[in-house]
């Protein structure tokens, strides 16, 4: 099961209503942060997610609002007496950046910290790989993949049947080594499951204007989380960000199953950004969302659900 948090969803300083950008990914136990923008420490928090789950953070650029977080979270790390290593990832400056950040103030942490810069790389993480890719910031930036491997197909009852096996060790043992020896015949696991299913994809691109690199990058996402700041290119001026008209386009060409419209600027209310943005998709017929900060999507049963963290709390 996936879980996407989205921690802070708006784009350039905090506001009472929202956050800035930070996104939890939690899978199979372990949480991955991309963005930690100021307050993410209060923000995980507030959404019960521990610091200590956190073992990478992917920094899709370095301007304030994406990384100021950083500092916090890792001094509440080294309170909490941290053993495990960090892993930072993020583009071209990553290790100059973070250096500053350990190197102020009297502090040191006492857990190593891993710092990786990347190009257009794929990392290979057991069940799931992250690749990077460049996008258009003005200043290097990178958004990101994440890719979970492929499933083996469902055990077929009537084929299960048919070679005389049964719920129990012998299928697990199966799973764990591709084929066994039953009842004087070699049994391998396809011979019993049904077609491989694709692994989840979900891609968050940070801030960039309209690039083909994240259409292709994106291409037959499960969730795409781009960067909408703006309603309309005259609120943009030159600021190197996507409207949600540009958007939607994005997502109808990459054929993406669900598109996240994130990074609001603090000009528009989360109402009228929401009204806009509805009509807009709807004419590119494309299944979004805006979330909330504290808005889980789940995916569970080949689809997202969403709910609130805090409305859940009363």
């Amino acid at each position: 099961m996936l879980e996407v948090i989205f921690l802070g969803t708006g784009g350039i300083m905090p506001t009472r209503e929202r956050n800035v950008p930070a996104i939890a990914l939690r899978y199979k136990g372990e949480v991955i942060l991309f963005d930690v923008g100021e307050g993410t420490m209060r923000q995980m928090n507030t959404a019960k997610l521990s610091p200590m789950k956190v073992e990478k953070i992917f920094i899709t650029h370095f301007h304030g609002d994406h990384y100021l977080g950083l500092a916090a979270l890792i001094q509440t790390m080294n309170l909490w007496d941290r053993e495990k290593p960090l892993h930072i990832y993020g583009p071209k400056y990553t290790f100059e950046f973070v250096q500053h950040f350990l190197q102020s103030g009297f502090f040191r942490p006492g857990f190593d910290i891993h710092v990786h810069e990347l190009g257009e790389t794929r990392l290979k993480f057991g069940d799931y790989e992250i690749w990077s890719f460049k996008v258009e910031h003005g200043v290097p930036a990178l958004g990101y993949v994440f890719r979970e491997k492929d499933r083996r197909g469902k055990f077929l009852p009537e084929k299960l049947a048919e070679y005389g096996l049964s719920e129990g060790p012998i299928l697990g043992k199966l799973e764990r080594e591709g084929q066994i020896e039953w009842n004087g015949r070699i049994i391998r696991l396809e011979d019993v499951t049904g077609p491989r299913r694709k692994g989840l994809k979900v891609v968050y691109t940070g801030d960039t204007e309209p690039a083909e690199r994240v259409r292709l990058f994106a291409e037959r996402a499960d969730l795409l989380i781009h960067e909408a700041t703006y309603l309309n290119p005259a609120h943009r001026g030159d600021s190197y960000h996507s409207t949600v008209e540009e958007t939607c386009e994005t997502a109808r060409r990459a054929k993406v199953k669900l598109l996240a419209l994130f990074h609001r600027a603090f000009r528009y209310t989360y109402d009228e950004y929401l009204s806009e943005a509805s009509r807009i998709c709807r004419e590119f017929g494309v299944d979004f969302v805006v979330p909330r900060d504290f808005d889980l999507l789940m995916f569970k049963s080949g689809k997202f659900s969403v709910r609130n963290l805090l409305e859940e709390r009363g």
